[in-house]
């Protein structure tokens, strides 16, 4: 069995929470599922709208959707959609408390290379720049996942890391003020966070990785269980694109962070890929945040989006046992 070291960095004592009440879950919107990876600022609209409705369908205790809440005008729409009677034949959401974190996509990470701003040297003109333009392209997405998570009634709002005070310390995170994100899940709200250039205490700025907040908020708000969406069906022993690509059922964690494949048992080692504009580390960096998660205790499922397997795991169906026919990859303690 092929053992892995966790090489991610934790925090050794972690201060009181703000969080008061359980939270249902943590998903993560991966870029490469929600955007076209190789086509520059462009949204996949279709697998967006579908992941939105499942979390709907998954979150929110009702039988018919609830009131849209996106009442802005739509690119290329001529009006706004809004009809504040429907909220009076309604009675209040019941929404499970969970959070959203999205990643870049074809948003950000061009500008991010471009620049090479998660190197640092704020006092260079073109990491500045890209500081900039960065914030402003993943901003501009996170707005739009905002925005479609609200038609379908979820009461999302935005909080990017920058200005809810989230800092790191060479490419870790140092300090972030949780009590924003708190509040809002207490106020009845669906935080949506997102990676996001951020200031660094010692090469003055980087680019903290949505899997990276997810660990962060995990260690802090304890949820029942983490849900990766991705453009794949889980994790595979190799490049997926590539000829006999076996998917990895399920990953077991050990205390020390430490992982190893349980399900299906493999011969070969594992080739692990990172895209070459890819400033956040690729699947191997998922690997490890996915493992410190479940290092607490708290199962993580990784699977492709807007599949009836991807429902299967926001719905939380597969905290008892993993049904043969399911199509993911769960990482989980060994405890």
């Amino acid at each position: 069995m092929e053992q892995h070291k966790n090489e991610s960095h934790t925090q050794t004592s972690l201060p009181l929470s703000p969080f008061t009440q359980p939270i249902r879950c943590i998903v993560k919107l991966g870029g490469a599922a929600i955007t076209s990876k190789n086509e520059l600022e462009m949204i996949n609209e279709e697998i967006l709208q579908k992941v939105s409705e499942q979390l709907r369908e998954a979150m929110v205790a009702s039988s018919e959707k609830p009131p849209g809440m996106d009442w802005s005008k739509r690119p290329g729409a001529s009006e706004i959609f809004c009809n504040p009677e429907e909220f009076g034949d309604h009675s209040a959401i019941d929404c499970s408390p969970f959070i959203v974190v999205h990643g870049a996509g074809s948003f950000g990470h061009f500008q991010a290379s471009k620049s090479g701003v998660h190197k640092g040297q704020l006092n260079k003109p073109l990491v500045k720049g890209g500081f900039v333009a960065t914030r402003i392209s993943v901003t501009t997405l996170n707005l739009e996942i905002v925005r479609a998570l609200a038609r379908e009634g979820i009461p999302s709002i935005g909080m990017s890391p920058f200005s809810c005070g989230w800092f790191t310390s060479e490419r870790h995170i140092s300090s972030a003020d949780l009590s924003s994100v708190a509040k809002a899940i207490d106020s009845g709200f669906t935080p949506v966070l997102h990676g996001d250039a951020v200031l660094d205490e010692i090469q003055g700025c980087t680019i903290l990785s949505g899997d990276a907040i997810i660990s962060h908020l995990a260690a802090y708000s304890k949820p029942i269980y983490v849900v990766f969406l991705t453009d794949v069906y889980g994790v595979y022993d190799r490049p997926p694109t590539e000829p006999n690509a076996i998917l990895l059922k399920e990953i077991a964690v050990a205390e020390d962070g430490s992982w190893s494949v349980v399900k299906p048992k493999l011969q070969n080692s594992i080739e692990l890929t990172v895209a070459a504009h890819d400033t956040t580390g690729g699947m191997k960096t998922k690997i490890a945040e996915a493992a410190m998660i479940a290092k607490l205790g708290i199962d993580v499922y990784i699977v492709k989006a807007a599949t009836s397997h991807s429902l299967r795991a926001l719905n939380g169906d597969l905290r008892s046992s993993i049904p043969d026919d399911w199509l993911g990859t769960v990482v989980r303690s060994l405890r």
